[in-house]
């Protein structure tokens, strides 16, 4: 069992401890300690990183019997580790007073969902980047900004956070947010006259420490909803963040802050009206071209039933769209059997014939594909493939012998 430091003093940043365990781990090291101020991923919280001796801690591991695992990689060649030997270890504090502001914070926002719509907190992440809470039932915006303020009322009150132990028996008898998920003697966190929860977390012990709770986005989540948020030093992070967007964007687009989004959604039904002009221009285009394919297509005789089509076989530089476009403007008309190919490499290919044409595109693509590889598939009507490793030229006299 590991004396767990955090417990009653997640200030702690360093302390000596004696090995009592080390196993390897393919190229690392899993050290177990007497005692360590070390956190592990527990409760929605990330672990600790750090020091211990001339290691580096890479992650912290709670193990099941109730000892804590620390994966540690050495800083240079020909460190050793020893069962019985005094060593020293100390936390990365910029990332753990990040944890504590993140998960105080999460007490006093979950607890004011509670206090002020009695919307319970199903389950919590605290992440690297952001963290949330899933509630159990969906809020509306104006019930999110009401339990935000009632949270960082909280927090600039500078309410005592305690830590205190209770039994089982004990903590039946007290005003729990949530019932403990074990047994046995339970770590409360006490948020003076605000929330009281079992967890065995780390934690500031004022709430002023939290600095600001700040809800960034929402979205619904298995019938509730899903609040994700930012505290202290990641809230002004997110606000410098959003700052320097919002600076650069109006700067761009000429307008004032609260001019921003009317300004986006002018640009937004400005580029609506460009790409239709645009797909007009190009069909009209595909049309003009599609009869210039059209007049220059040769008679040929299809096999085995010696029917007659006008065959139309063209390099272009197209895309997909472009070349099916095209396509579908000379087949339109009876009598014509079209094979284009674009000029980019690997070639895209598109087979299409009009209706009162008896071969099979799908059966001349797969032929191609066969010869030159890709993928690519369709309907009797049209196919069209991709990933072709060939030249157009090679491409197109493969698909007349295909005929």
């Amino acid at each position: 069992m590991t004396d767990r430091l955090y417990y009653t003093d997640p200030y702690l940043r360093a302390f000596d401890a004696t090995i009592a365990r080390v196993d390897r781990r393919d190229d690392r090291l899993v050290v177990t300690l007497d005692r360590s101020a070390f956190y592990p991923s527990s409760g929605g919280q990330p672990f600790d990183t750090g020091s211990l001796g001339a290691f580096r801690v890479v992650d912290v591991i709670d193990n099941d019997d109730g000892t804590i695992g620390h994966v540690v990689e050495r800083r240079t060649e020909n460190l050793e580790l020893s069962t019985g030997e005094s060593v020293r270890g100390e936390i990365d504090w910029p990332r753990r007073f990040d944890h504590m502001q993140q998960h105080s914070g999460q007490h006093v926002l979950s607890a004011a969902f509670d206090a002020l719509l009695k919307v319970r907190t199903e389950s919590v992440h605290l992440g690297a980047g952001v963290s949330t809470i899933d509630l159990a039932r969906e809020v509306s915006p104006a019930e999110i900004a009401a339990a935000e303020a009632e949270a960082n009322r909280i927090v600039w009150e500078d309410r005592p956070v305690t830590i205190r132990f209770a039994t089982a028996e004990e903590a039946a008898l007290l005003p729990l947010r949530r019932e403990p998920a074990r047994g046995g003697t339970l770590r409360l966190i006490d948020v003076a006259d605000f929330d009281l929860s079992a967890c065995g977390g780390t934690h500031v012990s004022r709430t002023g420490g939290i600095g600001v709770i700040a809800v960034a986005a929402w979205e619904r989540f298995k019938g509730g909803q899903r609040i994700e948020f930012l505290c202290g030093g990641r809230a002004l992070t997110g606000y410098r963040n959003l700052r320097d967007a919002m600076t650069a964007s109006v700067r761009l687009l000429s307008v004032l802050p609260a001019e921003l989004p009317a300004a986006i959604e002018r640009m937004q039904g400005d580029a609506k009206e460009q790409k239709r002009a645009t797909v007009a221009l190009h069909n009209e285009l595909a049309r003009y071209q599609a009869e210039e394919f059209a007049a220059g297509a040769e008679e040929v005789r299809l096999k085995p039933d010696t029917t007659s089509c006008r065959l139309v076989t063209r390099a272009v530089d197209a895309d997909a769209n472009g070349l099916k476009s095209l396509a579908s403007a000379i087949v339109a008309k009876p009598g014509y059997l079209v094979v284009l190919v674009s000029s980019s490499s690997p070639a895209l290919a598109v087979v299409a014939r009009s209706a009162d044409v008896s071969v099979s595109a799908q059966k001349i693509l797969a032929d191609l594909i066969k010869q030159f590889g890709g993928r690519g598939g369709g309907r009797p009507e049209m196919a069209q493939g991709g990933g072709l490793v060939a030249s157009p030229d090679a491409i197109i006299v493969a698909a007349r012998a295909a005929l």
